[in-house]
C-alpha cells in the first residue's frame, strides 16, 4: 500500500547509526571512535532539528533511510533523541552499495510510493537551516533538478520531480568531480539545474574548526 500519493512530496534524510567505528571513519582517524560518533549523533540531531523547522510542501513525508542499524534500533535511537518527530517520522533501511546507488534506491523507492517531489540530504551537515529545505522544494516547482552544491566538489543536497538514473551512473562518488559530472549528466540530459547556496559536510578533523 502506498504511503504517499500522487504528487506528494517526501524529504529524504540518509544517516547511518551513531556507533563507534561505523560512522565518521575518517573524523575518527583523528578523534577516536568514540568522539567522532558523538559528533555523528550531533549533526545527525542538528539535521533533525532543521527538518522539524523547515516550512516543507503541505502533506510532505519525511523519510529517515538507516545504515549500520535496524529499523527497530533506529526506532529507538529517534524515539530518544528526536521524541517531537515521533510518530510521524517514518524510516527505512537504505542497503548496500555505493552512494548512487544509495540514493537512487530512496529515490526510486519515493516514487513507487507517489512521490512527484523528493529531496535527498545527508546527515553531516553543521550549516544546514531549515529554509535550505524549503528552498529546494520551491524550486522543483519550476526546475526538474535542484542541487546543493558542496565545497569538497560534491553536493549536500539533490531534488528531483523523476527518476532521471543518468545522473547517478557514472559518478566518480567522493571525488572533487562528483558536481561537475551530475551536471554534466544533467546537461546531457536536457535537465534544468537549480543550484542552492554551497555548504560544507563535516568529514575530517580539520572540518571542525568551523563547527563550534
Amino acid at each position: 500500500m502506498n504511503r504517499c500519493r500522487s504528487g506528494r512530496a517526501q524529504l529524504v534524510v540518509l544517516a547511518r547509526g551513531p556507533s563507534p567505528g561505523r560512522c565518521k571513519r575518517r573524523l575518527a582517524m583523528g578523534l577516536g571512535i568514540t568522539a567522532a560518533a558523538g559528533v555523528h549523533d550531533r549533526l545527525c540531531s542538528h539535521t533533525m532539528a532543521a527538518v522539524a523547522g523547515a516550512r516543507l510542501p503541505t502533506g510532505a513525508e519525511t523519510v529517515l533511510a538507516v545504515q549500520g542499524m535496524g529499523q527497530r534500533a533506529a526506532r529507538r535511537w529517534a524515539r530518544n533523541r528526536w521524541p517531537e518527530a515521533q510518530p510521524d517520522l517514518r524510516i527505512v533501511e537504505q542497503g548496500k552499495g555505493s552512494l548512487g546507488v544509495l540514493m537512487q534506491r530512496q529515490l526510486m523507492r519515493a516514487r513507487r510510493e507517489g512521490a512527484g517531489r523528493v529531496v535527498l540530504i545527508g546527515s553531516d551537515l553543521p550549516a544546514l537551516e531549515s529554509t535550505d529545505l524549503g528552498a529546494a522544494f520551491r524550486a522543483l516547482e519550476g526546475s526538474p533538478v535542484v542541487l546543493g552544491p558542496a565545497g569538497d566538489g560534491g553536493y549536500w543536497l539533490i531534488g528531483l520531480t523523476g527518476r532521471w538514473p543518468a545522473l547517478f551512473a557514472g559518478i566518480a562518488w567522493g571525488t572533487r568531480g562528483v558536481l561537475r559530472q551530475t551536471l554534466a549528466a544533467a546537461e546531457a540530459a536536457g535537465l534544468r539545474v537549480t543550484l542552492l547556496p554551497e555548504r560544507d559536510d563535516l568529514d575530517r578533523p580539520a572540518d571542525l574548526e568551523h563547527w563550534r
